[in-house]
């Protein structure tokens, strides 16, 4: 039985009158840029994050980019990251001009070393980003008390980690700020790209503002050079019908993490190593991310039996050809290069169906030998 990595005509039709609705609104407006579907979003989901502000952006992307420029960073500066992750959380630092300086991951999670983040400090480091990597926060205590001591932002990646919680609050609102991407396979998806800054003041809202308009608070007057990353208005309207279902899809693909637990633990695979939950966070599984030996061979056993999957992430910033001037080699950040060796994600989609979810596994047990 072939099972997709991601089943977004399943998500889609008991949504397409609504969501057809809301787009034809929105034609028949006639307004397409920062109108009321941006206005009335951006209000939503700082609600439901408990935000103080939400500025809705052109992608997850661009919201990086746009608050590491709200925080000035530029040319000389440095900015740590974890040595894994989607590129753009690094590649916006470089686009900059500034350095990103590199931690590895903490093994179960596969979020950023905390421990290693204050040695990585330097007179010249401009902010931190912890990423909180396939739906589940970063160890953000130790994080927070870094930032509090030396002045130093984070802007958090949770591009992956809408609903997310860490001891009680919503990733995206811990640091100075918090990005959030909702291409398409997101957890929150759109019909195409959009993004989402969360400000932790009015100030800093008003910044990121001013920069996805291209530094203009009145048109044609220019503050400062900023960009052109606002959301589009269909995405938005798009976005306010799908948000109204995101509590019970999170709730499903928690579901659908407890079921594999089970199944796996019958199959009696010790060689699978399933994702770790830790106390006092709240994971919700943008993706479902295993570790296997003999990755590559099983990957390639589940795509021959029609089973999705993918690599989330095969080589990891330190040894991309992009930032080889940086000097590192091979065995620099040992966990970032174990989980790109190890690490293979499986279908989690809310509609994901228990039948599927023993396929999965059958075929993950026949790749192992079993």
């Amino acid at each position: 039985m072939p099972v997709p990595l991601l089943d977004l005509e399943a998500q889609y039709r008991p949504l397409r009158s609504a969501i057809l609705d809301a787009v034809t609104a929105v034609c028949d407006s006639q307004r397409y840029i920062l109108g009321p579907e941006t206005v009335a979003l951006e209000q939503e989901l700082a609600a439901v994050l408990g935000a103080a502000d939400a500025i809705g952006v052109s992608s997850g992307t661009d919201a990086l980019l746009a608050a590491l420029m709200a925080v000035g960073v530029g040319p000389g500066d440095e900015v740590i990251t974890p040595a894994y992750s989607f590129f753009a959380t690094a590649g916006c630092v470089a686009r900059l001009g500034a350095t990103p300086v590199f931690v590895d991951i903490d093994r179960a999670t596969f979020n950023l070393a905390v421990d290693q983040v204050a040695e990585r400090v330097t007179p010249r480091t401009r902010a931190i980003i912890p990423v909180h990597l396939f739906g589940q926060c970063a160890d953000m205590e130790p994080l927070l008390h870094l930032s509090a001591s030396t002045g130093i932002p984070l802007i958090e990646d949770a591009c992956q980690s809408i609903g997310a919680a860490y001891a009680g609050r919503q990733a995206g609102t811990m640091g100075a700020f918090g990005c959030f991407s909702f291409f398409p396979s997101k957890n929150l998806g759109a019909f195409g790209d959009g993004g989402l800054v969360t400000a932790a003041d009015a100030d800093r809202a008003r910044k990121i503002r001013l920069l996805r308009s291209h530094g203009a608070a009145t048109k044609y007057f220019h503050d400062e050079v900023g960009g052109n990353f606002r959301l589009d208005e269909i995405q938005a309207a798009i976005l306010r019908v799908k948000l109204r279902a995101l509590d019970d899809w999170t709730r499903a693909r928690q579901r659908n993490a407890a079921r594999y637990r089970g199944l796996f633990e019958a199959l009696g695979v010790d060689e699978v190593v399933l994702p770790e939950e830790v106390p006092g966070r709240t994971h919700i599984y943008n993706q479902f991310v295993i570790r296997v030996p003999r990755r590559d061979a099983v990957k390639a056993h589940l795509q021959s039996a029609g089973i999705g999957c993918e690599v989330y992430y095969p080589r990891p910033f330190h040894l991309q050809q992009c930032f080889s001037h940086l000097g590192h080699q091979p065995g620099a950040f040992p966990e970032s290069e174990s989980a790109a060796s190890e690490s293979l994600a499986i279908p989690i989609f809310a509609e994901l169906t228990e039948g599927q979810q023993a396929e999965v596994v059958s075929v993950v047990g026949a790749a192992l030998g079993r």
